[in-house]
């Protein structure tokens, strides 16, 4: 859907491990990667990329295992780990001749962007979270039935076969369970925008779950070490969420601040869909981060 971008190119660039991304690219000027989340694609950012493109390159990269990006077999946990995604998208941003860039990320893309600032901390310069907290304490903070809001993260989260196959038997329903719940307003997301999610979703069922497994395990470990270690972000950090600490019985800012001690905490009152439905506001968050 290269329409939904225009002016930018898409390109296929190597990541990791031999994994290729595909990625819209345009723009002029210092880089910005934004990241996409669940259950999309790098589509989610055509309105924040138009705007962000007349002063800056802005690269829009399908995360692997999504979209029209490679979607390896979960051999090991490492695969869809958030550290080898991160590793991913250095390499991919290296590729288009960037050893340093401001990264945005939006739900499963905000903690592949996490991990990015922990274990790239001279590679990104500025770092933006849409709408999670880090994994570690995403678990800590679900409890009681307001975490049925997130029941897809347990589901996810069991050994290979039965997520799979529950999901591939209705990927239509369950991906547009998340499509209608999680907007708040509809007009957002488009038909075709809708149903371009949906197909890119369903054929992918094997790798989203993969990813999700990997935050219920071995993200956790690298969370917890760097947690142990005093490791933290040391760039300019914004972080933007719905109100659920509210709803869930957290504070969110509190969450977040050990983490990144240089951080701009803010609410919104769009939902999950916020690059979609708010792209002004979240235009302005990001470059007011990239001032900083």
């Amino acid at each position: 859907m290269t329409s939904a971008f225009p002016g930018f190119d898409h390109v296929r660039l190597p990541g990791a491990d031999g994994v290729e991304l595909t990625a819209a690219v345009g723009g002029s000027g210092s880089p910005v990667v934004l990241l996409h989340g669940f259950p999309q694609t790098h589509l989610m950012w055509r309105h924040v990329a138009a705007r962000l493109a007349a002063d800056h390159t802005v690269v829009c990269p399908d995360l692997r295992g999504y979209g029209a990006s490679d979607k390896p077999a979960a051999t090991g946990p490492d695969v869809y780990a958030k550290r080898t995604m991160a590793a991913d998208i250095v390499s991919l941003t290296a590729a288009l001749g960037h050893d340093r860039f401001a990264l945005i990320g939006h739900d499963r893309g905000a903690l592949v962007a996490f991990r990015a600032g922990l274990d790239h901390p001279r590679t990104v310069t500025h770092l933006g979270i849409l709408d999670v907290v880090p994994t570690l304490d995403m678990w800590n903070v679900l409890h009681g039935v307001s975490a049925a809001v997130a029941y897809h993260l347990y589901l996810m989260a069991q050994p290979p076969g039965l997520p799979e196959t529950m999901i591939a038997a209705s990927a239509d329903t369950f991906f547009g369970s998340f499509l209608d719940a999680w907007a708040n307003d509809p007009r957002a997301l488009p038909p075709e925008i809708r149903a371009e999610y949906l197909r890119a979703s369903a054929a992918a069922v094997p790798s989203i779950v993969a990813d999700y497994r990997a935050s219920a395990g071995i993200d956790i470990d690298h969370d917890q070490a760097d947690l142990d270690a005093g490791t933290r972000l040391t760039m300019p950090v914004t972080v933007i969420q719905q109100d659920w600490g509210a709803q869930l019985g957290y504070d969110a800012a509190a969450v977040w601040k050990p983490w990144a001690p240089d951080l701009d905490h803010r609410l919104t009152r769009a939902r999950h869909f916020m690059a979609e439905e708010a792209p002004d506001e979240i235009t302005a968050a990001i470059q007011d981060l990239l001032t900083r």
